[in-house]
């Protein structure tokens, strides 16, 4: 079992920024995404790590803004959020799930965009931007 605590979330006005936490006790072997849920919007992928190589996957609507990057000492993946934009307001959550690529699974990006699940989740942090 797998507990995540996000952290970092606040308000922010436009073209601010927010670097939001993931914390585990081990995210050893595991690949590690972000996900939103904006009110009355379905959950959407934001970005993702995978273990080991920390390849990266970024939704289109945050690519050059967003970084993501993982402390494996501290079990810990960051979320940067630069150049926020108003529609960036949502709840935001992380989420894991053991990496398998070594017997053929899938990679971060199949998991964030849904074709894949993710196995652990956190309670999520709400950003709001906003002037």
């Amino acid at each position: 079992q797998v507990q995540l605590v996000e952290s970092g979330g606040g308000w922010v006005q436009p073209g601010g920024s927010l670097r939001l936490a993931c914390e585990a006790s081990s995210l050893d072997a595991f690949n590690v995404g972000w996900f939103r849920q904006a009110p009355g919007k379905e959950r959407e992928g934001v970005s993702c790590i995978n273990d080991g190589d920390e390849s990266t996957y970024y939704v289109e609507s945050v690519k050059g803004r967003f970084t993501i990057s993982r402390d494996s000492a501290k079990n810990t993946v960051y979320l940067q959020m630069n150049s926020l934009k108003p529609e960036d307001t949502a709840v935001y959550y992380c989420a894991a799930a053991r990496d398998s690529r070594w017997v053929g699974g899938p990679s971060c990006d199949a998991q964030v965009t849904g074709r894949y699940a993710m196995s652990y989740w956190g309670k999520g942090t709400l950003v709001t931007v906003s002037s």
